[in-house]
C-alpha cells in the first residue's frame, strides 16, 4: 500500500495502529484500548508472515484476535487480586466500623444523628439522649448502625 508515495506493507501499518492504540491507552486510560492494540500487533505480525492475505480476511483476523485478548484479559482480571486497592476503600462506611462517637442529636424511634469527625451522620440504633457515647457496629447505606458503649 502506498502512502504519500511511500510503500508500506499491510503488517506495518497494523502495527502502526496497534501503536496508536497503545499510546491512546496510555493517554486516556480505560483498560480497553490495550486490547484492540494487541488484535491489531498480532493482525500485523500475522500479515508479516503471511503478506497475500485479503482485507476481509484481516479485519476478521482482527476481530477474532481482538476478542480473544479482550475474553483472556476479563479472565486475568476477574482472577486477580484487588487491582484498584485494599478492601472496603472507597468505602467510608465501613471505614468507620468499630469507631466510637458522640450521639449529636438524640436518637429517638430508632433513628437520630452521631457526630462523626467534623460532620454528622444519619444513625439507627437504640434510644439515647443527645452527648451519648455509641459504638458504630455497621452500616446500611449512609446510615450508621450503633450500640451504646457497655
Amino acid at each position: 500500500m502506498t502512502i504519500f508515495g511511500i510503500d508500506f506493507s499491510m503488517g506495518a501499518l497494523w502495527l502502526a495502529a496497534a501503536l496508536v492504540l497503545a499510546i491512546l491507552e496510555v493517554v486516556a486510560p480505560g483498560f480497553f484500548m490495550i486490547f484492540l492494540a494487541l488484535g491489531a500487533a498480532i493482525t500485523g505480525f500475522v500479515m508479516l508472515i503471511a503478506p497475500g492475505l485479503h482485507l476481509i480476511v484481516q479485519a476478521l483476523l482482527f476481530a477474532l484476535f481482538t476478542a480473544g485478548a479482550v475474553a483472556l484479559g476479563r479472565r486475568w482480571y476477574h482472577r486477580s487480586p484487588s487491582t484498584v486497592g485494599p478492601p472496603g476503600m472507597n468505602d467510608r462506611t465501613a471505614n468507620l466500623i468499630g469507631r466510637v462517637v458522640e450521639v449529636c442529636e438524640p436518637i429517638v424511634g430508632g433513628e437520630g444523628r452521631v457526630k462523626v469527625g467534623d460532620g454528622a451522620w444519619a444513625a439507627k440504633g437504640a434510644d439515647m439522649p443527645a452527648g451519648a457515647r455509641v459504638k458504630i457496629t455497621g452500616a446500611a447505606g449512609s446510615v450508621l448502625l450503633v450500640e451504646p458503649l457497655a
